[in-house]
């Protein structure tokens, strides 16, 4: 259980609130000056309206208030639902509205229940074919599945294929990940390991954008210097274009059999 300082019925009749939503009582302290940027990531961020999505109150108030299943990621109708609530407390003040005042004048301590763990698709998790490797668990992403070929630019479909890794992570925080890159052996050495790197990086932004946080990962490009098949097919070359993912410390078969 944690203290949350949260909006009384005081304030949001003096804003005019509707009765409904004035029987509410809503998280307003996040977001103070160094408390962090509040990042929001998730299908719904681009129908936030302006107050909630460009300013660290309205990234906090949305995040403390309609993560409903403490994802970390903001869907369609979170997002709508913080409209909504956002809008009918706000009224005609909306433009200009006194977050501070709101903060600090009218509150009152409550206990939040504690949330649930987050849950992660363990069908998904075992459909990754981790195998045991010095370092970890380990799982290797293919080129074709990521990015067009001589790119560093994931396809639109790469994001889905790493959702449920994704939420594994955010379900188990304790987890650190090594993102390797690994390219074929057309073009210079310098080329295939800054592309590599790239690549790596590419992945890495993907789990940022899904709520998985930044210092978590380690990004490493080994270009054509680790190959796993050979480059004189252009089977083997295809084999060799991958991103490898390592969940360190961590069992494949632990995995497998969840």
């Amino acid at each position: 259980m944690r203290t949350l300082i949260l909006a009384t019925l005081g304030f949001a009749a003096m804003t005019g609130a509707a009765p409904a939503e004035a029987q509410r009582s809503w998280d307003w302290s996040g977001g103070r000056p160094g408390s962090g940027a509040w990042r929001l990531v998730g299908p719904g961020v681009p129908m936030l309206i302006p107050e909630l999505r460009a300013s660290v109150r309205g990234r906090a108030f949305v995040m403390r208030n309609f993560d409903l299943n403490g994802d970390r990621v903001i869907g369609r109708r979170e997002a709508a639902l913080a409209n909504r609530t956002f809008i009918q407390i706000a009224g005609a003040d909306r433009p200009r509205f006194n977050w501070d005042r709101r903060d600090s004048t009218y509150v009152v301590a409550v206990e939040e229940p504690a949330r649930g763990p987050i849950a992660w698709d363990r069908r998904a998790m075992r459909d990754y074919g981790f195998r045991q490797t010095p370092r970890g668990a380990t799982m290797t992403l293919s080129e074709q599945v990521l990015f067009d070929t001589d790119s560093a630019t994931l396809r639109p479909g790469a994001i889905a294929r790493l959702r449920p890794l994704a939420a594994y992570l955010r379900a188990n925080p304790g987890v650190r990940v090594a993102i390797d890159g690994h390219t074929d052996s057309r073009a210079s050495d310098a080329y295939n390991k800054s592309l590599s790197l790239r690549r790596a990086d590419a992945v890495r932004g993907a789990f940022d954008d899904l709520g998985v946080t930044r210092a978590r990962f380690s990004v490493e490009g080994f270009g054509e210097s680790q190959p796993v098949a050979s480059n004189a097919t252009p089977q083997g070359m295809q084999r060799n274009r991958r991103v490898e993912v390592t969940l360190l410390g961590q069992r494949a078969d632990r995995l497998a059999g969840e």
